[in-house]
C-alpha cells in the first residue's frame, strides 16, 4: 500500500512539474542560469553579473542619496504581454549601514495597439557597443507607444546637510536633518507621432500626478549641529509641520538630432498643492541639453520602457558585461533654469528647494567641489560642460565644467555671481550593470570633494520617482 502512495506522489509531483505556472518556469531558468554562472571559482565575475542582474530576482544595489550611504537588497521583476499592452512590475527594497532606506513598486504600461499604429523608426544617439564605436550609423529601435507609469515609493534617510537658504550662506551654518518622504503616483510619456512634418523633433507630451508625504526629524549626536537648533520656521519653512502635497506636472519634450548633434530640450510646469495653503507653490522648469557626438550616433543605453529594476523586456537576456555602453566620445553643454511661484502669504518648504553642491538628493552632480547640498533656494540656474571619452573597454573618462546659482527671489536669478567648480574621474558603463563614476571636484571656493555614485537603476531601466 505505502508503494502505491508513493506511486501516486510522484506521479502528482511530476503532474506538477508539467504544469508549472510561468513564475515557476521563470524561477526555474534562472536558478539554472545560476547554477551555471557560480559553477566554480573561475566564474566568480559571471556568477556576480548574474545575480546582481538576472529576472525575476536579483540583488538591488545603488548609492542612496549622498550622505547617506550605498544601499543593497532585493528586487523582484515580472513582466506579461498582452495583444494590446506590455507590462511589467517591479519590486525592491534596499538598505544601508548609515540606517537609511527606500523600498518601493512600480508598474510600467507600455501601450503597444498594432492593430491601429504603425511603427515609426526613430534613432536617438545615447551610448555605444564596441561594435557601434567604429561606425557612423546607429541602428534604429521602435518606440512610438505611450508609456504609463506607477508607482509607491519609500525613502528614509538620516542625514541631509541644511546651510540656510541663498546664494550666500556659509559654512559654519551647516546643520544636518532626517528625512522620511513616501510618493504615491504616476506618470506618462506620449510620443507625437501622428504628424509626418514634425516626427524629426522626436516630441512627447509629459503628464504626472502624485501624492507627497513627507516627515522632517532632526539628527542628533554627529559633528554638526541638528537642524533645529540653528534654524526655524523662519529660516526654514516647513520645518515646524510638514503637510500633505497633492503634485500634478505637464510638460513637452523634444529631442532632435542634427547630424551628430543631439538636442534634448524638456519643459515643464508643476503645481504642489499643500494641504495646508501657506505652502502651496509653482515651479517651472526649462532643460535644455546638448550632446555632440565625435564619432557618429549610436544606440541609447536606457529605455523608458522598462522598470528601473528591468534591463531588457521579458523573453530577452540582459547586455552581457562584455556589451560596452560606455560613450565613445561626447561633448555636452546644458541649460537648466527652475524658477518658483508663490503667493504673498505662501513659501516653499525648504525640504523641496532644489540644491547646487557637490550632489543633489536626486544624485545629480552639480558644483561638484562644494559640500552636497551646499546652497539651497526656490530659484536656480545652472550651466554645465562636459566631455566624456572611452578609453579602456566599459571604462571611461569624464571632464566637467560647472557654473550655477540660487537665488531667494526670482528677479536674483541671472549670470553674475556664479559659483563654479571642475571635475574630472572615470565612468564605467558595462552590460545591465548600473552606470558607476568616481569624480574628483575642485576650484570652487571651498576646497575639493571626491564623488562616488553608482544610479539605483540598472543600466536599460528607467529612473524612480523624483524627491524634489
Amino acid at each position: 500500500m505505502r508503494l502505491i502512495w508513493a506511486v501516486i506522489f510522484l506521479l502528482s509531483l511530476r503532474v506538477a512539474w508539467a504544469q508549472e505556472s510561468p513564475l515557476h518556469a521563470e524561477l526555474r531558468r534562472e536558478g539554472e542560469r545560476v547554477r551555471d554562472a557560480c559553477g566554480s571559482f573561475r566564474s566568480i565575475g559571471s556568477c556576480a553579473y548574474t545575480l546582481f542582474t538576472d529576472h525575476p530576482l536579483h540583488i538591488a544595489a545603488g548609492s542612496m542619496p549622498p550622505q547617506n550611504g550605498f544601499g543593497v537588497g532585493g528586487a523582484f521583476v515580472w513582466s506579461k504581454n498582452t495583444k494590446n499592452w506590455r507590462l511589467s512590475w517591479d519590486v525592491d527594497a534596499v538598505g544601508a549601514f548609515s540606517g537609511s532606506w527606500r523600498a518601493g513598486g512600480y508598474m510600467t504600461m507600455v501601450h503597444t495597439p498594432h492593430s491601429n499604429i504603425n511603427p515609426i523608426k526613430v534613432t536617438i544617439p545615447g551610448e555605444s557597443s564596441d561594435k557601434d564605436q567604429k561606425s557612423t550609423r546607429a541602428p534604429s529601435f521602435t518606440h512610438p507607444y505611450t508609456v504609463f507609469n506607477l508607482y509607491a515609493q519609500t525613502i528614509s534617510l538620516n542625514q541631509l546637510n541644511y546651510f540656510g537658504l541663498g546664494n550666500d550662506t556659509v559654512l559654519a551654518g551647516k546643520s544636518l536633518f532626517g528625512m522620511s518622504q513616501t510618493v504615491v503616483g504616476g506618470s506618462v510619456i506620449k510620443p507625437v507621432f501622428e504628424f509626418a512634418s514634425i516626427r524629426w523633433l522626436n516630441l512627447a507630451l509629459l503628464g504626472e500626478v502624485n501624492g507627497r508625504f513627507l516627515s522632517i526629524r532632526g539628527e542628533h549626536g554627529q559633528s554638526a549641529p541638528s537642524i533645529e537648533t540653528l534654524y526655524d520656521e523662519a529660516s526654514a519653512p516647513g520645518l515646524s509641520s510638514q503637510p500633505g502635497f497633492a503634485q500634478f506636472g505637464q510638460g513637452i519634450r523634444i529631442r532632435p538630432a542634427i547630424g551628430n548633434l543631439q538636442l534634448n530640450y524638456l519643459g515643464k510646469l508643476q503645481e504642489f498643492v499643500a494641504s495646508n495653503s501657506e505652502f502651496s507653490f509653482l515651479r517651472w522648469t526649462v532643460d535644455l541639453d546638448h550632446t555632440y557626438w565625435l564619432y557618429g550616433k549610436s544606440v541609447s543605453g536606457t529605455s523608458e520602457t522598462l522598470g528601473p529594476d528591468s534591463c531588457a523586456p521579458r523573453g530577452e537576456q540582459c547586455p552581457p558585461v562584455s556589451h560596452t555602453r560606455n560613450r565613445s566620445g561626447s561633448i555636452g553643454v546644458r541649460f537648466l533654469l527652475a524658477e518658483s511661484i508663490t503667493s504673498a502669504s505662501s513659501a516653499v518648504p525648504f525640504y523641496f528647494q532644489q540644491t547646487l553642491g557637490g550632489s543633489d538628493i536626486n544624485g545629480m552632480m552639480s558644483l561638484g567641489s562644494y559640500q552636497d547640498y551646499r546652497f539651497r533656494a526656490p530659484n536656480l540656474l545652472l550651466l554645465e560642460e562636459s566631455f566624456e571619452h572611452s578609453i579602456w573597454g566599459p571604462f571611461g573618462l569624464k571632464f566637467m565644467a560647472d557654473q550655477g546659482r540660487v537665488a531667494l527671489q526670482r528677479s536674483d536669478i541671472g549670470f553674475s555671481d556664479l559659483k563654479h567648480s571642475f571635475a574630472a574621474g572615470l565612468t564605467l558603463r558595462a552590460g545591465a550593470f548600473p552606470m558607476v563614476s568616481f569624480m574628483f571636484a575642485w576650484d570652487g571656493s571651498e576646497g575639493h570633494h571626491s564623488i562616488f555614485n553608482m544610479n539605483s537603476s540598472l543600466l536599460g531601466g528607467s529612473s524612480r520617482p523624483q524627491l524634489d
